[in-house]
């Protein structure tokens, strides 16, 4: 096997306003462009599976096939193992892998999946080669990722705006590319994929519960979690800052009119047969 090349560092880390976004994740609501080239029969592998609800789902659509769910964190694999269990699914399994140097061989997978990943890796291209050489002739590679510069939200807030740059800013800095979302096909052709399917899809969030969850978890994210650390730590910014924009985040949510939307890349992409 290769050896890895991972350079990038997860930039949200696993607290639990992150984990309160990643098990609100769904295949409906988060990989829906791929749900209708699966078949029943179809093995697969789910990258930065997570809490494993995306990895429930897919399970669930190929009952006579088989899912498995990696991830980089040991620990979190644990609560996707508890996510199958709790819906009796008995073909998925987890690992601990790295995309950049997967260890399984050539030609296993119908289908490798990957959301919001290649945003936080240290090479996309190299990544999307490793996804493309386990993946079957005739497969697919199905990448999702979010663009945080398209992001957009109503009523303009200054400190929301604050909370982008620097997040970008720390997103970078760990080695990633946040703006993932616009450049998944030119990373996709500059691995060498050449039957590639680029869509868009978006989450919305503007009724009065959708925006307290979205506000309140950034909220939380912002001030508490892993990425709070980093962004002190890093030298980006002071406690203050961090506050100021969880405290723009909270603004933003009590407001009747407030609407945000997250714009996705997507590609999906068929191995020569």
């Amino acid at each position: 096997m290769p050896k890895a090349q991972e350079t990038a560092v997860y930039t949200h880390g696993h607290h639990e306003s992150v984990l309160r976004s990643h098990t609100w994740r769904t295949a409906a609501n988060s990989a829906a462009y791929l749900l209708d080239v699966l078949e029943p029969r179809m093995r697969i592998l789910d990258i930065g599976c997570g809490p494993g609800t995306i990895t429930a789902d897919l399970a669930a659509l190929v009952p006579e096939g088989h899912v498995t769910g990696a991830d980089r964190a040991p620990a979190i694999l644990e609560r996707a193992r508890a996510t199958a269990e709790a819906r009796g699914l008995t073909n998925a399994d987890f690992t601990v892998a790295d995309v950049h140097a997967l260890d399984f061989p050539d030609d296993t997978f119908c289908v490798v999946h990957a959301h919001q990943v290649l945003q936080h890796v240290g090479d996309p291209v190299a990544a999307l080669r490793e996804m493309h050489r386990v993946t079957r002739p005739g497969g697919y590679i199905a990448v999702r990722d979010a663009d945080y510069a398209a992001m957009t939200w109503y009523p303009a807030l200054p400190g929301l705006d604050d909370w982008l740059d620097l997040y970008e800013a720390v997103a970078r800095a760990n080695g990633g590319e946040p703006d993932a979302g616009r450049r998944l096909r030119a990373w996709a052709l500059a691995a060498g994929l050449s039957d590639v399917t680029a869509t868009s899809s978006t989450w919305t969030f503007a009724t009065p519960e959708e925006r307290a969850w979205w506000s309140g978890l950034w909220a939380d994210r912002t001030v508490d979690s892993d990425y709070a650390d980093r962004a002190v730590r890093g030298g980006h910014a002071t406690p203050e800052r961090l506050r100021a924009a969880s405290a723009a985040w909270r603004d933003w949510g009590r407001r009747e009119d407030a609407w945000f939307g997250v714009l996705h890349g997507e590609i999906l992409c068929r191995k020569a047969a």
